[in-house]
């Protein structure tokens, strides 16, 4: 019983250590971008990492996306003989839903992933240590830069994901299906309203704020060795999936 309680407290201390540390790097994070952002040739190179290298997997999965939504949504329209509302459904579900979450993810295994292996590595590798006896500080080389590259892209991605999920259904409704193309696109316009897109926006800004938080975290604080690495990673991945899942939810119970 002693050893269970042992346990018990130890797991719960370290637990309340590892949150106050996740939180003390967001809050330092965000200081340092608000205050010494870095050059901007370091935000556009991660602008072009997180961002532009992320294009064709976002594409790829848009369009399937829409495609499926199309198809699935015709079947249970034509059940209730409202085929001409296609266009609303699945406009709705990829702006409110579909397009924030699913583009965030996929930045998330793509270059999510592969911030905390750099950061990682450079951890291990003694490269951070180096820069703080330099009196150089780490978050405004390596941090800030890659927040404010996810604050930008995230949101530009979210809509490209939008737009070409949109096509995609259209592509199936209209062109496989037979659905009225001036129905898909007259009742999508009636449908969308403004806090739809605005919520949407939202949704992917903080997704944003969640994917860079966590790869650059986790990277910072990797354990020796490349075994540390590969933790770290794999914990970036899974955490910030969880997150992105789990803040969705309290997002979309507030905007509603």
């Amino acid at each position: 019983m002693i050893e269970a309680v042992r346990f018990i407290g130890s797991t719960t201390i370290r637990l309340i250590q590892e949150l106050g540390r996740a939180g003390h790097f967001l809050i330092y994070s965000l200081y340092t971008l608000a205050r010494r952002p870095g050059r901007p040739v370091h935000l556009l190179k991660q602008i072009r990492f997180i961002g532009a290298k992320s294009l064709f997997v976002i594409v790829l999965t848009a369009v399937f996306t829409g495609m499926v939504l199309g198809l699935q949504g015709y079947y249970t329209l034509t059940k209730f003989g409202s085929e001409g509302m296609l266009g609303a459904a699945v406009a709705l579900s990829l702006i409110r839903e579909l397009g924030p979450v699913l583009s965030a993810l996929m930045v998330t295994g793509r270059a999510g992933s592969a911030i905390t292996a750099e950061i990682g590595i450079m951890r291990i590798s003694e490269q951070i240590d180096a820069l703080e006896t330099m009196s150089l500080d780490p978050y405004k080389y390596l941090v800030s830069p890659k927040f404010l590259a996810a604050i930008i892209s995230m949101p530009l991605l979210c809509s490209i994901f939008d737009v070409v999920g949109i096509y995609g259904g259209w592509l199936i409704g209209v062109k496989l299906l037979g659905v009225n193309p001036g129905a898909y696109f007259s009742e999508m316009y009636k449908a969308i309203e403004w806090k739809d897109v605005y919520s949407g926006y939202v949704k992917s800004f903080s997704f944003g704020i969640i994917i860079a938080w966590i790869g650059c975290y986790k990277g910072y604080y990797a354990g020796h060795g490349a075994e540390g690495v590969s933790k770290a990673t794999t914990e970036s991945v899974v955490l910030t999936s969880v997150l992105i899942l789990v803040w969705d939810y309290f997002l979309t119970s507030i905007l509603l």
